[in-house]
């Protein structure tokens, strides 16, 4: 997978919508329902990277393994993929 950086929240949005994670550690149907609950409601900057075969993007398998979003100064990362246990990982900085 090819890494991917977005600064459009809009674009943002529709590219979380469609992401899909499955396998062991954190999972979701709709990454960006989760970005939500983490209490960011208007992404400003997204990076994914890697590539994971649990992961699924508009039905399609691969994906990325690795998601870093932020608002402002809020941060939702998500680490994992290649058989490793996935994990999420919140932070608000000063």
């Amino acid at each position: 997978m090819d890494n991917l950086e977005l600064n459009d929240p809009v674009e943002i949005e529709a590219f979380l919508s469609k992401v899909s994670l499955s396998g062991p550690g954190f999972n979701s149907d709709c990454l960006l329902m989760d970005v939500y609950d983490a209490g960011l409601d208007y992404p400003d900057f997204l990076k994914a990277e890697g590539s994971d075969p649990a992961a699924c993007y508009d039905g399609t398998s691969p994906a990325w393994a690795k998601y870093h979003v932020r608002q402002g100064k809020r941060v939702f990362m998500i680490y994992g993929g290649s058989g490793g246990k996935r994990r999420s990982h919140y932070s608000e900085t000063p």
